[in-house]
């Protein structure tokens, strides 16, 4: 697949998850901690069978265990570094009992800061497509529902700022942005070899890895402690490996 159409998919996958997310967000007259904490338990199940089932023996497949531990490494390195750049420059406290003005700017920060998280993935999604467009497009709807409740975070303090709808919306979209760019990257490095395709899918593998365990698992479960939670790991990951083996 040639480099424009990946980074037109990338860019497609990134900022519709965002935008969904945003719609949501700007729609719900009450947040449902409950809703929010089954899809991000659900992103993570689909996200580990995409890992387990497809990328790591992917990965495996056209190198050795070796490069594949070093990808997983760097993936790992380079979300736990975007973390730490986020906290330092970006992360204000998100509460219900901030003024409207503080509400807006913790808004604009958490939107900043996905911005920057969503250049590794998608990486993960260009490195995807340069081994299968299977792999790329599982990779691609993986993220994309895992930026939903992002796209959900972003819109909520923003609207409650007293920030316009439309205004909203497009700080959302573009927030998404990033993800092309990753996308373009992802692609034109896993042109050149066997070698740095099988280390970027490890690169991605390692990345939504610390996704998974990082974010996405401990954030489901400090919003909503029940079965649903578990419930929509399961399902997510039952789904991940049924698409992954069609």
């Amino acid at each position: 697949m040639d480099f424009f159409r990946t980074t037109l998919l990338g860019l497609f996958f990134g900022t519709f998850g965002t935008t969904i997310g945003g719609l949501i967000g700007i729609i719900l007259k009450k947040d449902s901690n409950k809703f929010l904490s089954f899809i991000l338990s659900f992103a993570s199940g689909l996200m580990m069978a995409i890992i387990c089932f497809d990328l790591i023996p992917e990965a495996l497949g056209i190198s050795n265990i070796v490069q594949v531990i070093f990808g997983i490494g760097l993936g790992i390195l380079g979300m736990i570094f975007s973390d730490l750049l986020v906290e330092k420059k970006f992360t204000q406290k998100k509460t219900s009992t901030f003024q409207k003005n503080q509400l807006l700017k913790t808004g604009i920060v958490v939107s900043i800061g996905l911005a920057i998280h969503n250049f590794p993935e998608g990486l993960a999604i260009g490195s995807g497509f340069g081994a299968s467009i299977k792999l790329g497009l599982s990779l691609a709807i993986a993220i994309c529902l895992h930026d939903v409740p992002e796209g959900i975070s972003m819109a909520v303090p923003m609207k409650n700022g007293g920030m316009a709808k439309s205004k909203v919306l497009f700080y959302v979209i573009m927030s998404g942005v990033t993800t092309g760019i990753g996308a373009l990257f992802g692609s034109v490095l896993g042109s050149i070899s066997l070698s740095v395709i099988s280390i970027c899918l490890s690169f991605a593998a390692g990345a939504m890895l610390y996704i998974v365990s990082g974010e996405l698992i401990p954030e489901s479960n400090r919003l909503y402690h029940g079965r649903m939670t578990a419930l929509g790991n399961i399902v997510g990951f039952l789904i991940g490996m049924l698409a992954m083996n069609v």
